[in-house]
């Protein structure tokens, strides 16, 4: 008899507790990603977003539970091996003074190369021109990337990302400081990269309507806890979105897929702060 086989996640996360020192921001986090899946989180301010990421990405350790890369445990694996198949785009980025667009994607082959090795091979500009290519940014090669708009700036720093040839983005709040034209081109460009190259993505993002439309799934955070995950159809109820960012909200069926249209804060049972 044929025994069943194994998924094998793209990322998966088991039990994850974590936070800075001793305090847990995040408690007892588990879901888990197919290849090129599009997860996105979402909460209030305070909930942990971030933290999550940075625990998925190895950045911080977790007190408790574990993250799977491809099957694997993040702690048991190299950084260089890591940065082989996981890639982060952090909300805010250092900007390396006299750096070329061109050069700095061309950092993102770092992790595929061995430590004696300075200078890209064949196969390395490949990746770094496929990476200016699919983001738009040939024309920018030469330009140093100080002088890029907040735009092309995010574009830069997600070629760099895309460089490395990960299997799995994440990206935390990716849209943050860009016009609503920009925050659309970016989050177009990462649907089609999801589509064409089954890249599995994680965002965080701050905006509800934006989530929904390009996300398969939302992960809704409140205290560090996950409280709420599915498609967005099922998971942005009234009775959620009350929850989770206490407001009543109206729920639209549009050309895009659900949406939200936020109503009114719920009263809060604090007092209010009076000005005299």
């Amino acid at each position: 008899m044929t025994q069943p086989q194994e998924i094998v996640w793209a990322l998966e996360s088991q039990a994850l507790t974590g936070g800075y020192g001793t305090e847990s921001i995040v408690q007892n986090i588990s879901f888990a990603l197919q290849a090129g899946e599009w997860l996105s989180i979402l909460g209030a301010n305070g909930s942990g977003k971030s933290t999550l990421l940075r625990l998925l990405s190895r950045i911080l350790s977790p007190q408790q539970g574990t993250v799977l890369l491809d099957g694997k445990s993040i702690q048991t694996q190299s950084t260089q091996a890591i940065a082989q198949t996981l890639a982060l785009l952090p909300q805010q980025q250092t900007i390396p003074p006299g750096l070329t667009v061109q050069q700095l994607v061309s950092l993102g082959r770092a992790p595929h190369q061995p430590w004696w090795r300075w200078e890209l091979n064949a196969a390395d500009d490949k990746q770094v021109r496929l990476a200016l290519e699919s983001t738009g940014l040939v024309p920018y090669g030469d330009r140093l990337v100080e002088t890029l708009s907040g735009g092309e700036r995010q574009r830069a720093f997600l070629a760099l990302a895309l460089a490395q040839s990960p299997q799995v983005l994440l990206l935390d709040e990716p849209t943050t400081y860009l016009d609503l034209r920009y925050q659309l081109e970016l989050l177009e460009l990462l649907k089609q990269l999801n589509r064409e190259q089954s890249l599995t993505i994680i965002t965080v993002l701050h905006d509800v309507n934006l989530a929904a439309r390009f996300s398969d799934r939302l992960a809704l955070l409140k205290h560090g806890k996950l409280c709420h995950l599915g498609v967005p159809i099922d998971v942005l109820t009234p009775e959620n979105l009350a929850e989770i960012f206490g407001i009543d909200a109206a729920i639209l069926q549009t050309s895009v897929g659900i949406q939200i249209c936020p109503l009114a804060p719920i009263a809060s049972t604090h007092q209010p702060i009076q000005i005299l």
